[in-house]
């Protein structure tokens, strides 16, 4: 066996191990109900702007688009638009990476690789600070709710130019509208590629961490989740990311599209 072969059938029977431990799994949530008060994920910016998510969940995503190779992701949920700024960085270095193989030149203000973010109120200081960021040219932003006609519509009249698609969900939490949100982009997906489903960890928290919020145990995207795959077996939960992660929002979150 190659050496590196052997990593990665070492990396493997590691993630076996943690796929098995549902002692450190329940110690990793409840690391997780002790740092939330401290709204932990509000620490991190990516590349000057603020990236409301875990580390650990980021890189989970960097792997992914590295093993796609998306030539888009769709984005519900903007805020600050750190997490668009990060998926436009990894397209970027897709673009390059491929064409360094190819021995072409880029055009930076023309990019083959988008990313396109859509929330209900995009508010005007952070909708500034993003298109004054350097990659915001490979950035498409749609004000609207997520799971009207219009914006549906929309979103995908522009994917209809792509092929290889990844859709992250993080907007509103509620089951009703994360079941709306995957009914309505999870067929954008390309095959092998991904549906990752953030806070499904609402679900296994303490009722009192949602007190001030319409959404909660029992009303979670992790609801929505196993509701939706009931009826969509084209998608199965890749549970070995999560489990390697320990540290994660998206516990049963990370969809993959298998026919």
């Amino acid at each position: 066996m190659r050496p590196d072969e052997a990593f990665r059938a070492e990396v493997a029977k590691n993630i076996d191990g943690l796929v098995a431990d549902t002692d450190l799994q329940a110690l990793s949530r409840t690391w997780v109900r002790e740092v939330a008060p401290h709204n932990w994920a509000y620490n991190f910016s990516w590349l000057g702007r603020p990236a409301i998510q875990f580390p650990n969940d980021a890189w989970a995503l960097q792997e992914l688009v590295w093993k796609v190779k998306p030539d888009l992701i769709i984005e519900t949920g903007i805020a600050h638009g750190g997490s668009l700024i990060y998926s436009a960085s990894l397209m970027a270095l897709l673009d390059m990476c491929e064409a360094t193989e190819k021995g072409e030149m880029l055009d930076p203000q023309n990019p083959k690789r988008k990313v396109l973010g859509i929330d209900i109120d995009i508010r005007q200081h952070n909708r500034e600070a993003i298109e004054a960021h350097p990659l915001f040219p490979r950035i498409e932003m749609i004000e609207g709710s997520s799971i009207s006609r219009e914006t549906v519509d929309a979103v995908h009249g522009f994917a209809s130019g792509y092929e290889r698609i990844l859709v992250c969900l993080d907007s509103n939490h509620t089951h009703d509208h994360v079941l709306a949100e995957l009914q309505a982009y999870a067929p954008l997906v390309s095959p092998e590629s991904y549906c990752v489903v953030f806070d499904t960890l609402l679900e296994d928290m303490p009722e009192h961490l949602s007190d001030d919020r319409p959404w909660g145990p029992g009303n979670s995207p992790k609801t929505a989740v196993h509701a939706y795959l009931k009826d969509n077996p084209n998608f199965e939960i890749d549970g070995r990311i999560d489990k390697k992660l320990l540290i994660t929002v998206a516990p049963d979150g990370f969809l993959k599209r298998v026919a």
